[in-house]
């Protein structure tokens, strides 16, 4: 499934008021997500899952349901099922700072399984969305890595320090950081760039 597919249904934000109109069908389900999460044992994920599954079974097409299992999954180490239901929380209108959460573990995933185009592709979506997302850019900057990008990593990561850190040892010294990290974007547009070729003369 192609990592772009990151669009919400058409129906996504319609069956979320469905579910909020029948009582307190929503606010008791984020409670029993809340519990299991705390709950959780990152060294045995199974009872979690099992939990989990039991609530998908009942809300197959919730957002939050869907990006829960998928923490799940990836936690115990079974990202190809991680990513799908990544991909279906997406596609069901999650949105908020889950929405923001969902973009950096989807993305880490994909980069983690060796798909790192695509993952550079769900990050560019993700920091889109969320630009002062510290959290994402550091996180994209180890795609670029992954991709072969150093230079433009340590161009993302000198960006982020100089737009997100408020520190008297840092701020003196913004100016050189945005500075060096334009420097090194241009590097990395020039290397990535195809070679031009030459006219016949």
């Amino acid at each position: 499934m192609s990592a772009g597919l990151v669009a919400p249904r058409p129906d996504a934000g319609r069956y979320r008021v469905d579910m909020d109109g029948g009582g307190n069908v929503r606010g008791e389900l984020d409670e029993e997500l809340d519990r299991l999460f705390a709950a959780r044992d990152r060294d045995d994920m199974a009872p979690t899952i099992a939990a989990l599954q039991a609530l998908y079974e009942e809300h197959p097409r919730d957002a939050r349901v869907l990006y829960e299992l998928a923490g799940a999954y990836d936690t115990a180490g079974r990202e190809p099922t991680a990513l799908e239901f990544y991909e279906r929380a997406m596609r069901e209108g999650l949105h908020g700072d889950l929405r923001r959460r969902c973009f950096l573990q989807y993305g880490s995933t994909l980069r983690n399984t060796g798909r790192i185009a695509d993952s550079l592709a769900v990050f560019a979506e993700g920091r889109a969305a969320f630009p002062d997302s510290v959290a994402l850019g550091a996180f994209e900057a180890l795609s670029l890595q992954a991709d072969g990008r150093a230079t433009a990593a340590v161009a993302s990561l000198l960006s982020l320090i100089a737009d997100h850190v408020d520190s008297e040892d840092v701020n003196r010294y913004k100016p050189a950081l945005r500075g060096n990290a334009e420097y090194l974007a241009t590097l990395d547009r020039s290397a990535s760039s195809p070679p031009q070729q030459a006219t016949p003369g």
